[in-house]
């Protein structure tokens, strides 16, 4: 079995490991403990994309989990003004580094093409904050970055970003217990599972599930994805939910749990293998991938409540 290594938007847990220094565990260990693999979800009520990650989700709900399993505790705030949060950032930073999201990409103005928002959420790790300049290393490529503090503000407001509260950070990462990987993830694989039935969070009018919404994304492949999906799902969504399940897979079969290894493998391969179609416009091939992806979900669950008893 050859799991994939490499580039990717991983930025929450890219920062997590950043935060929690020579001790993080593997990046793959900390995404699969949020609950990303399991599930896809359509978001409706205006929102109207859609996402390899389970319904309802979003990273700052898989938290808790991923700290509980691997041994540390954290400090978090979040709300306030923009003044307000900058002092409390400051105060935070004199204690060491300062976990910042979810912000809104478009104004992180050091990455190229970023003019404006877009949509789009990102985390970064804060080092150094003034009234002038903001000093951080950034997951997408960029370590020891400065950038302004007033557009770093307008970032962290995060105005245009779907999900979390404004102003949102972490800090004071402390292990309070030595836990090896395995052990992490005999821990927190049970509660990153229940993931796939769903949970009882809000969700935007008309959003679907797990196999509603592959197949939901097949029918509008039938009739020809429109410019911005396509966009979404090429440069964001594919590579990001390959990933996710490529590492939801290898966590499962450390732990033990064979089967339910298979079915996401399966599924990893499923999603990785859209990215090709959605880039050369077949889109018949991209309904037809999405239609199998589809059947997979009550085979996990089914493989998951072996394992788990859920």
């Amino acid at each position: 079995m050859t799991y994939y290594f490499g580039s990717g938007p991983y930025c929450y847990s890219n920062s997590f490991a950043m935060m929690m220094g020579e001790h993080a565990p593997a990046t793959a260990v900390l995404e699969t403990l949020t609950g990303s693999p399991f599930g896809m979800q359509y978001l409706g009520g205006g929102i109207d994309t859609f996402f390899f990650d389970p319904y309802a989700w979003d990273p700052a709900e898989g938290f808790a989990n991923v700290l509980a399993a691997t041994g540390w505790t954290s400090e978090t705030a979040s709300g306030g003004d923009a003044e307000a949060a900058l002092d409390r950032l400051r105060a935070a930073l004199a204690y060491g580094p300062v976990w910042i999201g979810p912000v809104e990409m478009g104004h992180l103005r050091h990455q190229p093409g970023m003019t404006g928002p877009i949509g789009a959420d990102h985390y970064v790790v804060v080092l150094e904050a003034d009234d002038e300049t903001v000093l951080m290393h950034d997951p997408q490529g960029h370590p020891y970055v400065a950038m302004p503090t007033t557009p770093f503000m307008r970032a962290w407001a995060k105005e245009t970003v779907g999900y979390g509260e404004p102003y949102s950070m972490r800090w004071g990462f402390t292990r309070v217990e030595e836990v090896d990987e395995v052990t992490a993830l005999h821990r927190g694989l049970p509660e990153a599972a229940t993931w796939l039935a769903g949970k009882d969070l809000p969700a935007p009018p008309g959003s679907l599930a797990n196999g509603d919404a592959a197949e939901a994304l097949a029918a509008l492949a039938d009739d020809g994805l429109k410019p911005g999906l396509r966009g979404h799902l090429a440069h964001f969504a594919v590579r990001v939910g390959a990933r996710r399940l490529d590492d939801g897979a290898r966590s499962l079969r450390r732990a033990g749990h064979e089967t339910a290894a298979a079915v996401m493998t399966r599924q990893a391969r499923l999603v990785g293998g859209l990215q090709y179609p959605v880039i050369a416009k077949d889109d018949a091939a991209v309904a037809r991938g999405l239609r199998e992806l589809a059947t997979t979900y009550p085979e996990l669950s089914a493989a998951l409540a072996t394992s788990f008893g859920s």
